[in-house]
């Protein structure tokens, strides 16, 4: 008891002296002192509760140069090693491209990696591997595009059969603020298209040192889609010749599609685990209704057909309330009791602003309901935050694997039984 009270009047000096030192910083440049209180309040009472924590974040190349030189990489490699980072998720897929230099993409479609001089006479997953595991960090390539790809992508244009479309025959979706990205997507009822995929995964997995593979919410397609002439024949050979519904939310339709996806899943564990039995099948989808109304992605049935062994779940949301309700929803509570669970956090975007605190907060929150880690959304957005995410991961934690997780949570029960 005696260590107990040390340890709660050690919080409170420090949080006094944070707040004494914001007044004057507040008294000198005139900023309103509620501000810095609450700022320095929100460090307070978010240590882990334990040494095994997921500290991921995720490296783009798009609103961000991390990737685009050796040097930069290196460098924020390093700087996430300070800080006390242990996972970091590369891109690898991106715009119907390849980020490093890829013998499937090449046979597939002519053009073996991403044709911008930035990757030209480089293999980044290569120095990303490297130089993680100098750091001591786990590398696991993120295939960020999924079934996606670029509308005028060289994938497209060789393969236009493989993509799929809605009941107009339209087939373009588009994103950005300007409406400048113009995405297609992969038909996963096509044998072409699941050994395409399956195969890239597998090259990536046998070629690297890597530690695992992720795929995301874009490992599905819109439920608008699967209206081309090949996924209807399929439909119609399945259904005594019966033409798919006009409603795209048909529960039967819905299910019908999303088994495609669910048979894509199968074939990639079943290889990944074949050619390297140790490597972590990780997935980031959205919240299990959304992904599965919107994206026909059924990532529930994944976890317990022992189809993956990681759910980084991205909750991205700007209330706190929010964001607990969904950390608290039921099927969360059940499967972490399989697989190593944890929280994907936006920390920014290119044109917004995420405030620390928020950040702070959520963290706080996936740590206070017992999930096992969270990753940020993106690298480029830690800002010049070094100090603030220090104090978050503030010792160092190894990453959970699904054996910790679960002695974690039987030692959790069989104590709580005790204390009743």
């Amino acid at each position: 008891m005696g260590e107990i009270n040390s340890g709660f009047w050690r919080t409170q000096r420090r949080f006094l002296l944070l707040v004494v030192f914001g007044v004057s910083i507040a008294f000198i440049l005139n900023f309103p002192f509620w501000a810095v209180a609450q700022t320095a309040n929100a460090n307070v009472g978010i240590e882990p509760n334990r040494n095994n924590e997921l500290r991921g974040i995720w490296l783009t190349n798009v609103d961000s140069d991390v990737l685009f030189s050796s040097q930069r990489l290196q460098q924020a490699i390093e700087r996430l090693k300070r800080l006390n980072f242990n996972t970091i998720y590369p891109t690898v897929w991106n715009g119907g491209y390849t980020l490093y230099p890829s013998k499937v993409a090449e046979k597939s479609f002519g053009a073996k990696i991403d044709p911008i001089p930035e990757f030209k006479n480089r293999d980044m997953l290569a120095e990303a591997v490297k130089f993680g595991h100098e750091q001591k960090l786990a590398v696991i390539p993120w295939f960020e595009y999924g079934l996606m790809t670029e509308e005028g992508s060289d994938l497209m244009r060789q393969h236009p059969d493989w993509i799929t479309s809605r009941k107009d025959g339209s087939k373009v979706f588009l994103h950005g603020e300007k409406n400048q990205h113009r995405l297609v997507w992969l038909n996963p009822a096509k044998p072409e298209v699941q050994k395409f995929l399956t195969d890239l995964i597998v090259e990536v997995v046998t070629k690297y040192d890597v530690d695992g593979i992720q795929l995301d919410d874009h490992f599905g397609m819109p439920a608008e889609l699967g209206y081309d002439d090949y996924t209807i024949s399929l439909y119609q050979k399945d259904n005594f010749g019966k033409l798919p519904p006009e409603d795209i939310n048909a529960p039967e339709w819905v299910r019908w599609r999303s088994n495609y996806v669910t048979n894509l899943m199968r074939n990639i564990s079943q290889e990944v685990r074949r050619v390297k039995p140790n490597c972590l099948i990780s997935l980031s989808p959205n919240p299990k209704d959304f992904s599965y109304a919107k994206y026909l992605q059924d990532w529930y049935t994944w976890v317990n057909l022992g189809y993956i062994d990681e759910l980084v779940v991205q909750v991205y949301r700007n209330t706190i309330e929010d964001y607990q309700r969904e950390l608290e929803r039921p099927e969360l509570r059940k499967i972490r009791q399989k697989i190593p669970v944890s929280v994907g956090i936006l920390t920014g975007l290119r044109i917004q602003n995420v405030d620390m605190r928020q950040i702070m907060g959520q963290v706080k929150v996936a740590r206070d309901l017992d999930f096992d880690g969270f990753s940020f959304f993106f690298y480029e957005t830690l800002g010049t935050r070094d100090s603030s995410f220090q104090s978050l991961l503030f010792a160092p934690a190894t990453r959970p694997d699904s054996r910790s997780i679960a002695s974690a949570k039987i030692d959790l029960k069989v104590g709580k039984t005790k204390n009743k």
